[in-house]
């Protein structure tokens, strides 16, 4: 069975979805409301009712739901260059991060990658995340506070190749130029087994990277990297896209185990 399906309220942030159209966010309210750059639809209908419900704005219908994963990183502003879905959940499963967990990122960035991890560190975790510029994290915030998960995010202005000020996390994620120099701070930061993923656009940064991890005394250090590939699927003519998402950056990780020596 799927979770218990709650009326949607008045004052909640809602999606407006329409197949082929760009999700529209809005705050749930009874009567006619303008939309910048969209017009007025009245989301009465949708008060009080389950996700599904249907109401017409320009002579069109669309459903109201609550917004997924999959509709706020479709609408996040991008001040820098992102990490993917593709990498952003594979690097959630190369750091160990489950429900519960407290996680230190850094750098902030979009805010994509901390959306990702709010969501599967739950309620009862937390994801401390570190970026040396105000004005990301002002952008990621305004996209945590739309998602609904904020209160699971401490914000950090700093620069980790400082130190991070956290002891005993769970995982330590890096989405930076230089990972290799905070590389001893996250050792310093994480519990015993705990795990150190880092995303890297480059070779070289991916040599400088792992040979860092292994001096510092990181365990089964590895690195790989992710294609996604289409498919388009038809009636007896299914075949692989001629386009597709090639290289986008490296995935290295490694695991806290022992003493430093």
């Amino acid at each position: 069975m799927g979770k218990e399906q709650r009326p949607m309220q008045v004052g909640e942030l809602v999606v407006l979805y329409k197949e082929g159209s760009r999700p529209l966010f809005v705050e749930l309210a009874s009567g006619k409301k303008l939309i910048d750059g969209f017009g007025v639809v009245d989301l009465t209908p949708a008060v009080g009712a389950p996700e599904g419900a249907r109401v017409v704005a320009g002579g069109e219908e669309y459903l109201v739901l609550r917004p997924a994963l999959v509709d706020l990183t479709r609408t996040a502003r991008r001040p820098t260059q992102i990490v993917t879905p593709k990498d952003a959940q594979y690097l959630l499963f190369l750091a160990g991060v489950t429900a519960g967990a407290r996680v230190v990122e850094a750098g902030t960035g979009s805010g994509l990658l901390t959306l990702f991890l709010a969501n599967a560190v739950g309620p009862g975790g937390q994801v401390v995340t570190y970026d040396r510029k105000s004005a990301h994290q002002d952008a990621a915030q305004a996209l945590l506070r739309r998602s609904g998960l904020a209160d699971r995010v401490l914000f950090r202005q700093g620069d980790v190749s400082e130190g991070i000020e956290e002891r005993e996390v769970d995982s330590v994620i890096f989405d930076l130029p230089e990972p290799w120099t905070a590389t001893a701070h996250a050792w310093g930061a994480l519990r015993a087994g705990g795990f150190l993923a880092t995303y890297i656009p480059t070779y070289n940064q991916l040599e400088h990277s792992v040979r860092e991890m292994r001096t510092v005394g990181f365990s089964d250090v590895h690195a790989l990297e992710l294609i996604e590939r289409p498919i388009q699927v038809g009636e007896g003519g299914t075949r692989p896209s001629f386009e597709m998402l090639g290289h986008t950056g490296f995935l290295a990780a490694g695991r806290k185990v022992g003493v430093r020596t």
